[in-house]
């Protein structure tokens, strides 16, 4: 079988480390799957790919904090980009014939460019299966709502998706019913529970090892993601441990994100030599297992990070990204209600406040009051399969 995977990724990493885990996850079990993966994620090269999965970069975008989009790093106008990108995407499906088409949150590809690729696989190889995988939560449910009308996203999903799957709980979030989907549409919608990953390279006690960490030593790791709009959440944190009280010795990991900008980056750093006992880095490719080291983190509200987070039951404290889009908002509200997490208003952002949050978490042993699904991975596996096998319309719901 062959796979092909289209990636949203003109911002942070969350997207292209959760479709690469889709694909190392169905490329674990023997078989002749072949997976082809298309992104325009600049660190692509930074992961380690397993054998079946070959990728083809695209031209790089910006969305940026204010959400406009442009070319990342060539001086190309962004409409000439946007062709660029979308004849590689179609060249690409043209030449692998995949018999599953797996596209990451937007039906028709930013700004449009997966319409001639649906167009060639509509009239040439009616057979692909077309499958649109969302996150729990897009954006608040009132700027969604318009833009799927005004984009004509859910005409898109009735033309040319097969099924919809949601790597989410309805318990927590009906995407179905939040974001107004048409009885049509919402009949095509599996919700497949959130994805529990695996941990790449050095575990818990290694990596505590290698940081020289003491058994009775308290670790907190603060990772913004991929770090564009992280400075002022790690500046804070920083700030905060001035007041620690003077007996109480915190090891901090800080983890800046690839895409910190540099000057941001190296005043981390200067700022880090003055607090004892932290650490800065810039990447990981074993976020997994950094995570596991730790007694708590301290994070923004990224699909990503907060599953990998909780699925290792770490206490969390999270000040979410709240432009330009709500997702991150609205997941830690609903977090927090349930009880999994503490969160901090990025408005409300104080170096004493995060702090006391920070504290209050390690002592903390709140029960929630949701037991979140891992399933994600498996779960979507059966469906991918389910899909090759069973017509649409005869397809066995999840149990």
């Amino acid at each position: 079988m062959r796979l092909m995977v289209y990636s949203h990724d003109a911002f942070g990493l969350g997207n292209l480390r959760r479709m690469l885990s889709i694909c190392e996850y169905l490329l674990k079990n023997p078989s002749n799957l072949s997976i082809l993966l298309v992104s325009g994620s600049p660190m692509l090269q930074a992961f380690r790919l397993p054998k079946g999965l070959d990728y083809i970069k695209l031209p790089c975008l910006n969305r940026g904090e204010s959400g406009t989009l442009a070319a990342k790093y060539l001086g190309t106008e962004l409409e000439e980009t946007l062709r660029w990108r979308s004849h590689l995407i179609h060249s690409a499906a043209l030449h692998f014939k995949p018999d599953v088409l797996l596209v990451d949150k937007k039906p028709y590809g930013i700004q449009q460019e997966l319409t001639a690729t649906l167009q060639y696989l509509d009239a040439h190889l009616p057979e692909t299966k077309k499958v649109l995988l969302l996150r729990d939560i897009l954006d608040s449910p009132v700027k969604t709502i318009r833009e799927w009308k005004q984009l004509g996203y859910y005409e898109a999903i009735q033309s040319w998706y097969d099924q919809v799957l949601v790597v989410g709980m309805a318990e927590l979030f009906d995407v179905a019913q939040e974001y107004q989907f048409p009885l049509p549409v919402a009949k095509q919608v599996r919700y497949c529970g959130y994805i529990r990953k695996s941990a790449h390279g050095l575990n818990r006690s290694e990596l505590r090892w290698f940081l020289r960490i003491k058994p009775s030593e308290k670790v907190v790791l603060v990772t913004p993601g991929g770090g564009e709009d992280g400075y002022p959440l790690v500046k804070a944190y920083l700030a905060g441990l001035k007041h620690l009280p003077s007996q109480v010795k915190l090891r901090s990991v800080i983890l800046c994100g690839p895409e910190m900008p540099l000057s941001q980056q190296q005043d981390i750093q200067k700022q880090a030599l003055q607090c004892p006992g932290v650490d800065v880095q810039v990447f990981t490719d074993n976020l997994l297992g950094y995570l596991d080291a730790a007694d708590a983190v301290v994070s923004m509200g990224g699909y990503n990070t907060l599953t990998e987070v909780l699925s290792l039951k770490k206490r969390t404290v999270v000040v979410p990204r709240i432009t330009p889009s709500q997702e991150q908002l609205i997941r830690a509200e609903r977090f927090m209600r349930k009880g999994l997490i503490r969160a901090i208003h990025p408005d409300h952002l104080q170096p004493k406040t995060l702090m006391q949050a920070v504290m209050a978490q390690l002592g903390d042993r709140v029960t929630p009051s949701l037991e979140l699904d891992f399933n994600g991975l498996p779960n979507i596996a059966d469906q991918l399969s389910n899909l090759l096998v069973y017509p649409p319309d005869r397809e066995p719901a999840l149990a």
